[in-house]
């Protein structure tokens, strides 16, 4: 039996066609970029006949596996330029969405620990404000204004010696950012899939023509490729390679609590990050766990090192129990930047390598990569992201700013 229809159910918030035979575009991953990709696609280059595969179900991979995190206080031009344009979109897609997703703008601090943080983080001030990224210098007293819970006394392993503030960034729900661009996507007529996984490509020539899925073959003109963690396993099925590494990244969250935390701390040096979400629990990340793979658990002494970091930090964390735990499949490239733009497959084109990134460029990522798949070209804000700056060596290293997972 097929599923109902929107218009004859109207309690849905989008479709669940069965895959058509042939579309003018395929996004490949329902998770954030490739449903922002596609409402953008339709939103800005009128391609409506297009359809999300999802290998499972809609925004069941790193959108509902992240902590959340929303910021653009990174070090060089063309991040900053990125990830700004991302941050711009999200103080207006609530608006344009029609859909509260609860972004919450209550600054994000990074902690410096040693002198070399501090001199970094004082630099990465410099460059954000110089690229009209708002950014401040705190010392630890205005650390501790700011975060009263948080520990700045001398007597620790790693004393808070000052921290980088941005007072725009923030959090959002992620899994209600993906029912907003679903719902946006499905009233302009995009088609999107679930259960349908990608198990090949047809290609005439070095190009590709179709796509070949475990419900049928789908012939289309353009394939976008938005899986994450999973991205290179399927360009090596388009017959290339991608130099990305995907590895486990893992996140917890306590039991429910009343509001102790007021913003965003982050720690590169002790690989802890920790908000407090709307409904009251604390959300909390690590560094990602050192060998490549793909599950989606990930290994327990990284939590304990996780919860050391987090305890001496924030000593009332003691008092916390810790409800669940879950982790992400992270795809990390070289110099911890993003790629987007074409492929050696013509027609083909990628959206991978955002590492920790993802969740926070989302809307930047959708809107440029639907440029591209749209015109053929890069949009100005991806242009550096090319695959061929590996070649080049036309790098863009974020290991500094791009937190703790790199």
């Amino acid at each position: 039996m097929s599923a109902p229809h929107l218009p004859e159910h109207p309690d849905f918030l989008w479709r669940n066609p069965e895959p058509k035979s042939s579309y003018d575009a395929v996004v490949v991953g329902g998770g954030g970029h490739g449903l922002a990709t596609a409402y953008f696609l339709a939103k800005n280059h009128g391609m409506t006949n297009i359809a999300v595969l999802e290998k499972g179900w809609l925004a069941g991979g790193n959108m509902a596996r992240n902590t959340t995190i929303i910021r653009s206080n990174y070090l060089w031009d063309e991040s900053a330029a990125i990830y700004e344009q991302a941050l711009k979109l999200w103080e207006i897609l609530p608006e344009e969405l029609e859909y509260d997703f609860l972004f919450s703008q209550r600054g994000v601090m990074n902690l410096a620990h040693t002198l070399g943080d501090v001199r970094e983080s004082m630099r990465r001030v410099g460059a954000n404000k110089l690229n009209g990224v708002d950014a401040e210098w705190l010392d630890p007293q205005q650390v501790k204004e700011l975060c009263p819970i948080l520990n700045i006394s001398d007597n620790i392993r790693y004393p808070v010696m000052g921290a980088t503030y941005q007072p725009r960034a923030g959090i959002a729900k992620h899994d209600h950012v993906a029912w907003a661009f679903a719902r946006k996507c499905d009233e302009l007529g995009v088609d999107i899939i679930q259960n349908c996984e990608v198990t090949g490509f047809l290609k005439d020539g070095d190009r590709v023509v179709g796509v070949k899925t475990n419900r049928g073959t789908i012939n289309t003109e353009k394939v976008g490729l938005c899986a994450a963690g999973h991205s290179s396993v399927l360009a090596e099925m388009a017959g290339f390679q991608l130099p990305i590494q995907s590895h486990p990244l893992q996140a917890l969250v306590s039991e429910l609590h009343e509001p102790v935390h007021p913003t965003v701390v982050m720690s590169n040096h002790v690989h802890v990050y920790v908000s407090q979400a709307h409904k009251g629990e604390l959300v909390m990340g690590a560094g990602v766990d050192s060998y490549n793979g793909y599950g989606q658990r990930g290994s327990f002494h990284v939590i304990e090192q996780q919860m050391a970091a987090a305890v001496e930090l924030f000593p009332i964390f003691a008092r916390a129990h810790v409800l669940r735990t879950w982790g992400g499949i992270v795809d990390t490239t070289l110099d911890a930047s993003p790629i987007v733009g074409t492929t050696p497959v013509e027609n083909m084109f990628v959206n991978c390598g955002w590492g920790t990134g993802g969740f926070k460029g989302t809307p930047a990522a959708g809107l440029t990569f639907a440029h591209t798949i749209a015109t053929g070209a890069p949009h100005k804000l991806n242009a550096p992201f090319s695959l061929e700056r590996f070649e080049t060596g036309a790098l863009i290293d974020e290991h500094g700013a791009a937190a703790v997972a790199h």
